[in-house]
C-alpha cells in the first residue's frame, strides 16, 4: 500500500503520529482531520475525524470504548465500506502486531500538549445517551433486569423493522447456498433443528428459558402441539408474545411468565431450551444456571442451549458491545461451558457450530438497517441507528473471524442408573416425529 508524502503540519499528520505512538506502529488506515489535512496509507475507507471533541474524547478514553463513543455521535466517521476499515484495522494488528490505543506517561503527556495545540484541551466530554448506565451489584436480580430492558426493550417496533416476520433475534440456520434463501427461511430452519433435536411431540412440556420474541415458543406450538412456558425478563418481549398466542388463538398451549429465570419453580418439564440467553448469566452464576437446567428437566428429558462462545486468546464481546449492546455479557469457550452443563449432571451428547450461519444471519440483518436508514433514524435517532452499525458490522466480523462463535448444545438428564433415552445415532435424535 502506497503513502502520499505529506509535511507534518497539519492536524491529520499530528493526529497520525499520537495514534502511531498509542498503536505500537504504523497507520492502517488513512486519516483526515476537521482541518482538510490527511495522512496515512491510500487505497482504502478513510478515518474522518469532524472535530476536536474526538481527539478529547480519546485523550480521556484511550481505547475501543473511546473510539465507539466518538462513532455513534459522529465526532468520528469512516468514509467508505466501515467493515472494509475495520477487517484492516484487525489485519494490522495481527500482521504488523499493533495493540489496542494506549498511552505511556510520556505518550499522556505529549497528547496533552498536542491536544492544546489543535484546541481540543478541556473537560472529559460525557458519555453518549445510548451507553448503559447500570447499577447495583453485578448480576443482581434489579441489574439484570436493567440489562435485558436497555437492550431488548428498545422498541418492539425497531425489532420489527429490523428483523424478519419470525422475529427471531438469534442465529438462523442457512441450510443451503442458494442465493434466493432468505433470512427467514434460515430462521425457520433453525426452529425445526431444534424442535427435532428436543424430539417434542403432541402434548410434550416445553420450557423456553429466554424467549425472546416468541419464534420457538410460537413455532413448537403451532407445529409440534407441545405445552409450552415461556419466560423473559424484557416487558415489551413478553408483550408481544403475549399479542402473537392470542391472535394464533393459542392460549391452551402457551403460557408466557415474565420473570428471572432464578425464580422458575416447579420441573419434570419434558424439554429445555435457551437460545442465546446463557450470555447474559454471567460467569461466576453460570454453575448455578446449569444446575437450574438440570433440575427443570425431567430425567431422560433433553436440553437444547444455543450460546455464543469465544476463541481461546479472544475477548469475546469487548468494551463497545458490554456498553451499548449487552452490558454484563460473558462468553467463555465453548469446551469450559460443556463442562459446567456436564458438572450440573447433564450429559452432553452433541455440539454443532453456527459461526458461519451467524455471518450470514447479521449480514442479512445489516443490510436491512441500511436499506431503512431513514427509517430507523425516525424512529430511534441517529445516534442509536449508529450504534447499531457499528455493532453489527463488528460482528459479523469478529464472527468471520473466529474471535467470536455460536453454538448448539445437545444434553439430557440421564436416570440415576444412566438410562438417557436417547436413540443410537443422531441422524434418529434429530429424525423428528410425525406432524400431528
Amino acid at each position: 500500500m502506497n503513502t502520499i508524502p505529506t509535511v507534518r503540519t497539519g492536524a491529520a499528520q499530528r493526529l497520525a503520529a499520537l495514534a502511531e505512538t498509542a498503536l505500537g506502529g504504523p497507520l492502517p488506515l488513512r486519516l483526515r482531520a476537521w482541518d482538510g489535512s490527511e495522512a496515512g496509507p491510500t487505497g482504502g475507507p478513510v478515518v474522518v475525524v469532524r472535530s476536536r471533541r474526538a481527539l478529547r474524547r480519546l485523550l480521556w478514553q484511550p481505547g475501543e470504548l473511546g473510539l465507539a463513543q466518538a462513532y455513534v455521535t459522529g465526532e468520528i466517521d469512516v468514509e467508505g465500506d466501515l467493515a472494509q476499515g475495520l477487517r484492516a484495522m484487525w489485519a494490522a494488528a495481527r500482521e504488523r502486531r499493533l495493540h489496542p490505543p494506549r498511552l505511556g506517561l510520556a505518550g499522556l503527556v505529549r497528547a496533552t500538549g498536542t491536544a492544546a495545540l489543535l484546541g481540543a484541551a478541556g473537560p472529559r466530554p460525557p458519555a453518549p445517551a445510548s451507553q448503559a448506565r447500570l447499577r447495583g451489584g453485578l448480576h443482581s436480580r434489579a441489574r439484570d433486569r436493567a440489562a435485558i430492558s436497555h437492550h431488548y426493550d428498545l422498541s418492539n417496533d425497531f425489532y420489527r423493522l429490523l428483523l424478519d416476520e419470525t422475529m427471531a433475534y438469534s442465529c438462523g440456520y442457512w441450510t443451503g447456498d442458494e442465493p434466493d434463501l432468505t433470512p427467514a427461511e434460515a430462521q425457520l430452519a433453525k426452529l425445526e433443528l431444534i424442535c427435532r433435536k428436543l424430539a417434542l411431540t403432541p402434548g410434550a412440556r416445553l420450557l423456553d428459558i429466554g424467549c425472546g420474541w416468541g419464534s420457538l415458543t410460537l413455532y413448537a406450538a403451532q407445529q409440534y402441539k407441545a405445552q409450552v412456558t415461556a419466560v423473559t425478563l424484557a416487558k415489551e418481549q413478553a408483550a408481544h408474545v403475549r399479542e402473537q398466542v392470542a391472535e394464533r388463538g393459542m392460549e391452551h398451549l402457551v403460557e408466557v411468565v415474565c420473570q428471572d429465570y432464578r425464580d422458575i419453580t416447579g420441573g419434570a418439564y419434558d424439554a429445555v431450551s435457551t437460545v442465546e440467553m446463557g450470555e447474559h448469566v454471567g460467569d461466576a452464576e453460570y454453575p448455578a444456571f446449569a444446575a437450574a437446567l438440570y433440575r427443570l428437566v425431567r430425567p431422560r428429558g433433553r436440553v437444547l442451549v444455543q450460546q455464543m462462545s469465544r476463541g481461546t486468546k479472544a475477548p469475546g464481546g469487548g468494551t463497545f458491545i458490554e456498553a451499548y449492546i449487552a452490558p454484563d455479557m460473558h462468553m467463555r469457550p465453548l469446551g469450559e461451558t460443556v463442562a459446567l452443563l456436564e458438572e450440573a449432571g447433564l450429559e452432553v451428547r452433541s455440539t454443532e457450530s453456527l459461526r458461519e450461519h451467524y455471518v450470514r444471519t447479521v449480514a442479512a440483518w445489516h443490510r436491512t438497517l441500511e436499506d431503512r436508514w431513514k427509517d430507523f433514524v425516525r424512529l430511534v435517532g441517529e445516534e442509536t441507528a449508529r450504534v447499531w452499525r457499528l455493532y453489527l458490522v463488528g460482528a459479523a466480523l469478529a464472527f468471520e473471524e473466529r474471535r467470536m462463535g455460536v453454538d448448539q448444545i445437545l444434553s439430557v438428564r440421564p436416570t440415576p442408573g444412566g438410562d438417557a433415552g436417547m436413540p443410537a445415532t443422531p441422524r434418529d435424535w434429530y429424525a423428528g416425529p410425525d406432524r400431528p
